[in-house]
Parts: C-alpha cells; structure tokens; sequence
C-alpha cells in the first residue's frame, strides 16, 4: 500500500549525515493514514532490486507487502495497515542477481528473544519518568569537579535468579540499584544491552543499535531501571560500539548486496582478529546511523552516557594489520581520517543537545588530545580509560613483594602523564577473563597478602588522580574468573574476610565523596604533588591530593614488612589524623596503624619543612587528613 511519505527534508538531512531523530523516521512506526491504523516501513537499501516486509501478518511471504523506493536517497518505504505493536518482521531484499536476502531491520527497536532475528513493531513509550529532579542537576552538573565512581556491571551474571534464570530488568533494578547505591558508587555502567545474538560476546558485537536486549525484557522495562538509578542518585553509563559489527548474514553485513555499511575492500573493512567488520564513516548515512544510535540512548532512555569501545581501531587504519595489509589516507599516513571526524561530530553533538552526559573513550594507545576540544584539534572526549595505569599497576603488584623495588618505575610513571589527558582509571571486566585470573588471584603470598594485596590496590585506585571503575565482584574478592554462564560467588561474603574487602571498597567510596581533596581536581596537576616516589629499596610511596584548602596525605608500603617510625614530610603544621588505613581490622586486616593523632615536627623532610614519623602497616596503605 502507498506510505504516509517520509518528508523531503527527512530525506535531505539523513542524505547529509544530519538527521539526529533519525529513530523516529527509519524502522518500524506505528501511524494513521487514510483512515487506517497501522506501521509506516522505512529502511535504507540503496544497491537493492526491490524490497517487501515479511512477517507473521503476511505468513513471511516475499512480496506480498512491497516498499517503494523513494528517488535518489536509496530509502524504501511502504504503509501496512491493520497492524500492531508486537508484530514481527524482516525484510526480504532482491539484490542485482535476483538472489533474496532477509534482512532484520537496522533500526529495530526491539527484537525477539535470540537465537530468533526478527524485529518487533514497538508503539510509542507511554513510561511515565520519575527522573526529572536528576535529569534537571545532570543538565548544570560540572562533572570535572565531582567524585566519579563507576560499579561495571555484565547484566547477565551479576545475580541469577533462584531459578537459574537471568534478573530482568526490573529484578535488576529492584536487586542491584540498592546494592551500587549503599556501596557508594556514583554510576553503574552496564556491558553492552545493544541488541546481539550472541552471549558470549558479552554485547560487544551489536546488531541492533536502536534496542535494548530482549534478554531481560522489554524497552520500557530497561526505561524503569534507568528511572530507579536515577531516583536512587545513580546515573547510567552503557558501553557502546561503534568501531564494528558482526558477519551475521541476517544484520548489517552487505545489507543490499553490496557493502553498504562496511568497506568493499577488506584491508579497509575488516577486523582480522575479531572476525568483524568495520564501519565505512565516509558514508553520511552510515555516520547518521551511529551519531543517532548515540542520541537514541540519550534521548529515548535519558542514558548519562557512553563508554565507546575499541577507539584505537578506529583512528589507525594499519591497527592489528601487517604491512601491506591495510590502505593509507589520502596523505598517506596511517590515521583514519573519516573515523577521526566522525569520533568529533560524535561528541560535539551530544555534548551539545544533551549537557552533562558524558562519552568516554577506551583508547589504548597514545594518540594525543583525545579529551581536548574539537576546537583545538581533541577528539572531544570527557574521559579516556587510563589502560597505561592499568597494565603498570597490575603487573607491578603481581611481583613478589621482594622484587618490587626493582620495578618502582612502574608507580611513579604514570604521573608523568596522568593530566596530558582526563583519565578513568579503569580495573574492568577484560582484566579478569582468558586466563587472567581475578584481581585477588593476579596477587601473590598467601590468603592474607593477596587480600591485603587486593585491599592495597583499591586503595590506591580510590587515592590516585582520575575517576573510577571497579567491575563486579572486585569489591568484595571474587576468587574465579568471571565468566557470563555464572553469577559472582555472593557465597564469599559468608566470609569475614571478604566481608571486610567490601567494607572497604564502601568507605573508599564515601571518602571520595566527602573529601574534596580526592575528586575536585582530579584532572588538573594542581591536585596531586609527590612527597616521596624514591624509595624504591622499601618499596613506599608517599603523595598529597589538596583541592582548595583540603589536604590529604596517602602513604603506601607495598612490601609485608612493617615500617615503624617512618618520617614523612608534610606540607603543614599541626595535627594530622588518620582518616582510613587498609589494614584496619574492619577490612580484614592486621589492625597495625596510628589510632592516636600525629603532631607534625619541625624537622624538613623530603623537601618539606615538617614531618612527621608513623607506622606503616604491611602491605598496607594509610591515609591522612588535616582537620580544618
């Protein structure tokens, strides 16, 4: 039947890579024309013969409901009435050689459960948000100035069920919203919930980007767990990727016969290791499909803000790739400058309409100014995953603790970078699978020096320049990898021992957010100064983090010997107290410390003009503040 036409300026604005409501004109709509109720078809196949919506309304017969292809912009549409939401559908697409191909929909907005493909008629949300409190403070929120802590979160194996089943949504929120909020974090940022047919991919290869999985329930379902973060003080991050897609022949993957979202030539469209393809963002239309995914989270489902994976392979065209195995740019480099530009409209778009979001980038490698503004020549991100600090941190603590001092340049490095950019300081999920063994595990010693091990590192992590990002499990001592098939091993927390890692990682977090000193310039160098990176033959270091007139002192000895009377130098008179120590008896420890206050002498010390002499407790870090 003949469609309630999709404009001419809808047209000429997806035709230039522009159109930031895209969600509401491709896809599925439910409408009225001519007096019937029904579903407006549109979808982009521009290389096609001819294409028609199979369905169960029409027996999922080619042919029987055609679109017709409107001019030169390559969208087909048609108007199908005596439809509604709940219907399922595809496309079946005649390419050059008469071959039909069935297609799901790139802008489906919800999907059947997998291993099925098809898409879902949805009707208009009718949800009725209780987040306007938050949305309003987010819309002014300075978030440099702020504690970031971020609790990352695979959906499917966080808790299961008493039946062995996944939570859904609203279980999620019901269960985990509580539990993130009473731990103190800042965020929750959810593994992919994009649409994708395999689990094991953990969402990392996406087929519908306009859809949350059907796994854990309906859209509107996912709408009333970002409502409840939102109501509870918890914003919303969701990992979100760009930089390719799968081969499934039922998705994107020479959607029209030809390669409409990919490249033609595989040195420039595909990605060898992960056996994906890589988007064409020469193609306006393939950048509005990303740039309006993007917006559809911001907008449809009030999102904080995404985490966009796998950024280095998107900026080297020779990334993971021999010599000869890959196309230079037109200037003959290696950088690619259509992903470049797209990566900046990206950003520059959703800071603009949706203020106070934030779009991080995990980018590996050393490309310069990716969290600088666009206008100097910055990518525009707000945070990039600090995996330098990572990598340094972790294999520094899994060294025998005699053999540390010999690798003490991997903790005083990292600050010879740590504000060229503004960091996250990321203990991710990739950290803890493939044989990585959990961060306990990556510990060496004994039980007792793994968990004092493991409870240094988070205090190091919560101390250290940058924000934060503890996946799962990590706060209270998962022994196993992770794995998606199970749920964490909630059993440990019989343990007190375990128990006391988890107390930790809850104070860590309130003292991140009552002490200025630890979050109001994190990303600034006038927040953090060394006392002491030179004692390597004891394996301590020693630094300050102020902000305004907030000061505070971290001590750590990364060795299991305590240090008695150590002589630290401070940058003020007067009485200095211990705020937390990583090896109180709360967290499982040996409860060595300094419970009395520590009245700083006049005698210099590491460059200050006072100090004072306390007890390290071992493999244990202390940290100190001055009452005002």
């Amino acid at each position: 039947m003949e469609s309630p036409s999709l404009s001419e300026f809808d047209l000429h604005l997806f035709g230039q890579g522009k159109h930031w409501h895209i969600y509401n004109v491709l896809g599925a709509h439910l409408c009225r024309y001519g007096g019937d109720e029904g579903v407006r078809f549109a979808v982009w196949a521009p290389a096609a013969q001819a294409v028609s919506v199979i369905g169960d309304f029409n027996g999922w017969q080619p042919g029987a409901d055609p679109l017709h292809k409107r001019q030169d912009s390559g969208v087909w549409e048609c108007f199908r009435p005596q439809l509604a939401a709940g219907a399922l559908y595809k496309y079946a697409i005649t390419i050059g050689d008469g071959e039909q191909l069935i297609k799901t929909d790139p802008y489906g907005q919800a999907f059947e459960p997998r291993p099925a493909t098809a898409a879902v008629v949805t009707q208009r949300s009718r949800f009725s948000w209780g987040d306007g409190d938050w949305l309003a403070h987010r819309n002014c929120w300075n978030w440099r100035d702020q504690p970031l802590s971020i609790y990352e979160v695979h959906a499917g194996s966080w808790r299961l069920h008493g039946s062995g089943r996944w939570l859904n949504y609203r279980e999620l929120a019901d269960q985990l919203v509580p539990y993130v909020r009473d731990m103190g974090f800042t965020h929750i940022e959810l593994l992919p919930i994009t649409e994708h047919p395999l689990d094991e991919s953990w969402g990392y290869q996406t087929t519908g980007y306009y859809a949350p999985t059907s796994r854990f329930g309906t859209p509107d379902d996912f709408r009333y767990f970002v409502d409840c973060c939102h109501r509870n003080h918890l914003g919303v991050l969701l990992d979100w990727v760009p930089g390719h897609f799968p081969k499934d022949t039922h998705a994107l993957a020479r959607f029209d016969g030809s390669a409409l979202y990919e490249h033609e030539d595989p040195r420039q469209g595909e990605h060898q290791d992960w056996g994906t393809l890589i988007y064409n963002y020469a193609r306006h239309e393939v950048r509005n499909f990303l740039i309006g995914s993007a917006l559809f989270w911001l907008d449809t489902f009030h999102i904080d803000g995404l985490r966009v994976d796998a950024v280095a392979s998107m900026l080297y065209l020779n990334y993971s790739r021999d010599e000869g195995d890959w196309l230079p740019n037109i200037h003959g480099g290696h950088e690619n400058l259509e992903a470049i530009e797209f990566l900046r409209e990206l950003n520059q778009i959703c800071r603009e309409r949706y203020p106070g979001t934030m779009i991080m980038a995990e980018e590996s490698t050393s490309w310069p100014q990716v969290t600088r503004p666009e206008s100097v020549g910055g990518l525009g991100f707000c945070l990039k995953w600090n995996m330098g600090w990572m990598h340094d941190t972790l294999d520094y603590l899994s060294q025998d603790p005699v053999f540390r001092q010999y690798h003490h340049d991997k903790l005083t490095f990292g600050v010879l970078y740590a504000f060229s950019e503004s960091f996250l300081l990321p203990l991710s999920h990739d950290e803890v699978v493939h044989e990585k063994a959990s961060l306990l595990n990556k510990m060496p010693g004994d039980d007792w020096q793994q968990r004092a091990n493991l409870r240094l590192l988070l205090t190091y992590l919560f101390t250290y320049p940058g924000a934060k990002l503890l996946f799962m499990g990590g706060e209270f001592g998962q022994r196993r990898e992770w794995s998606e098939k199970r749920e964490l091993d909630w059993s440990l927390l019989e343990q007190e021992e375990h128990l006391g890692l988890q107390q930790l990682v809850r104070d860590l977090n309130y003292l991140l957010k009552e002490q200025p000193a630890l979050h109001r310039a994190n990303y600034r160098p006038d927040g953090f100064a060394w006392i002491d990176c030179h004692d390597s033959t004891q394996s301590v270091i020693s630094f300050l983090r102020q902000a305004e007139a907030q000061r505070v002192i971290v001590i750590i000895n990364f060795t299991p010997l305590p240090r008695y009377h150590y002589r630290v130098g401070v940058p003020s008179s007067g009485v200095w107290t211990e705020r937390l120590n990583s090896d109180s008896v709360y967290y499982g420890g040996s409860n060595l410390g300094n419970s009395l206050p520590l009245t700083a002498d006049s005698q210099p010390w590491m460059g200050q003009a006072q100090s004072i002499a306390l007890t390290l407790p071992p493999l244990g870090a202390v940290v100190l503040e001055q009452p005002l």
